[in-house]
């Protein structure tokens, strides 16, 4: 059995996130949240912050921690060991995946469905250290079968729901919000935070708008 299978496997014995412990506003959704390698993780954003690779960190955990009340379970994609250290240390399951965004996603997705094949499966982009578990529940509430909410461009992705059983099929990359409005019901609705992901300095100033959870802000400290 290869190394990712074994994780796979040990991962259909533990818990995802946390269930049951935060009574969650969805509770058929499993939310799947990739997080890069943190030294390869937001190189544009190489200025704002002496060390990059722990605001990036920051986004991944502060992401997480918001949208944990909000959903059955998560299950982080990561590779780094330093990320799933963290998050073990708040109850988060992480196995690795395989390279590329769309295919960690997809495996991701698959982990989860063997606990539950009637389930609705996310994918949560890890770069949201705005996010209010509030504004994330209320895109969870209205959504009806397949499902994404467009970034505050509207050109990516932040969040993509299948239909209750059926597949993620991710099409992330340059364009997603246009690949998945194919075949999936755009979440527009009052949830900045939801649409505000941080690849920028600029958007970082947004997101500092709508207000940073406490890991960015600790980060990017004094300042925040």
């Amino acid at each position: 059995m290869s190394g990712r299978a074994a994780s796979a496997s040990r991962f259909d014995r533990v818990p995802v996130g946390r269930i049951g412990e935060y009574g969650g506003v969805r509770a058929d959704v499993d939310l799947v949240v990739p997080v890069k390698t943190l030294q390869r993780a937001k190189t544009r954003l190489v200025g704002v912050t002496d060390d990059r690779p722990a605001l990036a960190l920051a986004f991944a955990l502060d992401t997480i921690a918001a949208a944990l009340p909000a959903v059955r379970g998560v299950l982080a994609i990561t590779e780094d060991p330093a990320v799933a250290a963290e998050l073990r240390a708040m109850g988060v399951a992480s196995v690795p995946g395989p390279e590329g965004l769309n295919e960690a996603l997809r495996f991701g997705a698959d982990v989860l469905r063997r606990r539950d094949r009637r389930s609705v499966v996310g994918a949560l982009q890890a770069d949201l250290p705005a996010l209010r578990t509030d504004e994330l529940a209320r895109a969870l509430a209205a959504a009806e079968g397949r499902s994404f909410c467009p970034d505050r461009q509207g050109t990516g992705t932040t969040l993509l729901l299948s239909a209750p059983g059926g597949d993620l099929d991710p099409r992330f990359g340059t364009g997603s919000a246009e690949a998945h409005a194919r075949d999936a019901v755009a979440l527009v609705g009052p949830w900045p935070s939801l649409r505000n992901d941080v690849d920028t300095a600029a958007d970082l100033e947004l997101a500092a708008g709508l207000g940073l959870g406490p890991r960015t802000c600790e980060a990017l400290s004094p300042v925040c």
